[in-house]
């Protein structure tokens, strides 16, 4: 079978001139096909000459054809009125898909009219047969007649939203000064052959297109939580403090809970707010030691605290959970550094990581997400340092609109919720808890007494939709993300 471009150069040496939408027609080949012919054969240079044009024509709208199916709309409001009158809200119940523009045209027609005559106006006939011209030029129209009705008359149906006009663009074709009917193929690649045996001489090569855009190279795209999770980091490494490591996704209850001084009757170790694993179900990592304190700080407490009162259960304690927090990290180091050789030394240290809960998502939860850890411990260090560490943080982010509000934590007395005002949702918004860690648990990790320690979590997600002025969580992380939103994200974001 012929290519579409040698086909087109044969009809014109044989026909001559020719628009490219009769060439469609004629080949019965979609009009952009044709003309993809066309720009290949003026790729290969002169071959003929292309002149842009062209053509006006209508068609119906969806009203056009209501009407080209059921007459029109005038039409049908004298067809709905009966020799002997009817009420004029009764004929808007009854006179056809848009009875209210077929009264009024019916009216200024006069083919109908408003007797008053009787009491109650009635609307009546006033003429007793009427010619649809509206329906008569739809079908001409519908029938590829349109030369047929008067370019006003099309131009008031346009206004009637009956009509649309629509212009297609094509190409007159006639030869050119290189005109041929088969296409030589151009080369694109100058060689050492060529040059050396003189063939260029007598080769045609392809132009260059030196306005063409070159490939853009592969690269990979910074996330803006990950962007933001490097400011986090860079602020607590200027602050002087350490990264604690938290590579370790499945925790035991005994470190996310019971370590915590959470009870085990504790709403937060329900299903419904925890992801239990099933394999492996039990851990048994923990010295036993701390066990034996945990388990005393739970039933009788401690430095005058009397506990919880009920029997502890190890077996509980030991249920793997996909880590709800990583204050269980921040446990886990506090219990090494009171053990390591040379006793207690005051310590600041952080962690970024994910953490995982059982939560009802919305524009600001999300079953996974990314907590910000933090936990100081020294000698006579009270709340109030912990408030201005927040200041100084978040000042270094450039958010500046903070509150705090008093709330209860299980390991902490006295707590406070933390709050940043996000100007897109135009609502204050928690971004994270914290307070000072109770005796009942820093005393069984072996934390001195007279050392007090601070700690908060925060939420990585919520600062950075403040940052990137997003409303919904689930349009920066999870499986329903645009991802080219990271890829168009500029690289550099400058705060003002």
């Amino acid at each position: 079978m012929q290519d579409i471009s040698e086909r087109i150069l044969k009809y014109i040496a044989d026909h001559g001139e020719v628009d490219t939408l009769d060439l469609a027609t004629i080949f019965g080949e979609d009009h952009q096909k044709v003309v993809g012919g066309v720009k290949s054969i003026e790729a290969t240079g002169e071959l003929i000459r292309s002149v842009p044009s062209t053509r006006k024509s209508w068609k119906l709208t969806a009203e056009g054809r209501d009407i080209l199916e059921h007459g029109s709309h005038e039409a049908n409001v004298f067809q709905a009125v009966p020799k002997d009158g009817i009420a004029q809200s009764e004929l808007m119940k009854c006179g056809g898909k848009n009875p209210k523009a077929g009264f009024s045209k019916a009216m200024s027609n006069g083919w109908i009219y408003i007797d008053k005559s009787g009491g109650a106006p009635l609307v009546r006939r006033k003429v007793d047969t009427i010619d649809d011209e509206v329906g008569a030029h739809v079908k001409a129209i519908a029938g590829g007649k349109e030369s047929s009705v008067p370019d006003g008359v099309k131009n008031e149906y346009k206004k009637r939203k009956i009509l649309e006009e629509s212009v297609t663009k094509s190409f007159v074709l006639s030869k050119g000064p290189e005109f041929a009917t088969t296409l030589k193929k151009l080369e694109t690649d100058l060689t050492v052959e060529m040059l050396a045996s003189g063939l260029w001489k007598d080769l045609k090569f392809k132009a260059y297109n030196f306005d063409a855009l070159g490939a853009p190279p592969g690269r990979g795209q910074l996330h803006p939580l990950m962007k933001v999770r490097t400011e986090f980091r860079q602020i607590f490494l200027e602050m002087g403090f350490s990264e604690m490591p938290t590579n370790n996704f499945v925790e035991s209850g005994f470190w996310n809970f019971d370590a915590l001084y959470v009870p085990q009757q504790h709403p937060a170790r329900d299903q419904q707010d925890t992801f239990f694993v099933s394999h492996p179900k039990m851990s048994d990592k923990f010295p036993l030691t701390l066990v034996d304190a945990v388990r005393d700080s739970h039933e009788r407490g401690v430095d005058g605290s009397i506990g919880y009162r009920y029997d502890w259960k190890l077996d509980e304690g030991r249920k793997n959970v996909l880590r709800t927090h990583t204050t269980g990290v921040s446990a886990r180091m506090l219990y090494k550094i009171s053990h390591q050789p040379g006793g207690f030394k005051p310590i600041k240290y952080f962690s970024i990581d994910k953490v995982f809960r059982n939560e009802t998502l919305d524009a600001t939860h999300l079953a996974e997400f990314h907590q910000v850890e933090g936990v100081v411990a020294d000698y006579g260090i009270t709340l109030g340092d912990l408030i201005g560490t927040f200041n100084a943080f978040f000042n270094k982010l450039g958010i500046t609109e903070l509150e705090y509000k008093p709330t209860f934590n299980p390991y902490t007395e006295p707590s406070m919720e933390i709050f940043c005002f996000h100007p897109g949702l135009q609502r204050w918004i928690e971004v994270g808890n914290s307070g000072v860690f109770r005796p009942e648990m820093t005393r069984p990790l072996g934390v001195p007494k007279g050392v007090n320690v601070i700690a908060w979590g925060l939420s990585l997600e919520r600062p950075t939709m403040i940052k990137y002025g997003l409303n919904n969580i689930r349009d920066l992380i999870g499986p329903k993300v645009d991802l080219k939103m990271v890829q168009d994200n500029p690289i550099c974001r400058m705060d003002c």
